[in-house]
């Protein structure tokens, strides 16, 4: 499982045209979910995701946690972060779970982040093809592989 973490002051999804959701200062999360991935993954990045200490306070740029901030997060189901450009210049997904599987493990990852904060906990729409605007705040942009933990 893959996170693409964004520190934002405001971030909003939009699907046809539409905003479905939004947040205010928090977490973007690009969530890529892969072939064999389980709940022990979702219950290590969750832990590490509620925990990080990534936004500013008065002592350093990088002090705080999203807890601490009273931040929101924006969760975004994304396949694409599992492509495989190793062989010709179109991108593989064979390592991207199905459909059916991710759609599953990233409710899953929802529900868990849910019992994991009382903060805010937003989300795309699953399978949709989105528009995803934010303001990046830094920029700070953190990258989390559960396979490779780090």
């Amino acid at each position: 499982m893959r996170l693409v973490i964004q520190r934002v002051k405001k971030a909003k999804v939009n699907v046809e045209g539409k905003n479905i959701t939004e947040i205010g200062l928090g977490l973007v999360v690009l969530l890529g979910i892969e072939v064999e991935d389980d709940f022990s993954d979702i219950q290590w990045l969750v832990g590490k995701l509620v925990k990080m200490r990534i936004f500013p306070d008065d002592k350093h740029p990088i002090n705080a946690s999203i807890e601490s901030v009273n931040g929101s997060f924006l969760i975004v189901s994304q396949f694409t972060l599992h492509a495989s450009t190793k062989k010709g210049n179109r991108p593989s997904f064979v390592k991207s779970a199905s459909p059916h599987k991710a759609e599953e493990l990233y409710l899953k990852f929802l529900e868990e982040l849910k019992k994991s904060t009382n903060l805010p906990v937003k989300s795309g729409k699953f399978g949709a093809s989105m528009e995803v605007e934010l303001t990046n705040h830094g920029p700070v942009t953190i990258l989390m592989d559960s396979k490779n933990r780090e």
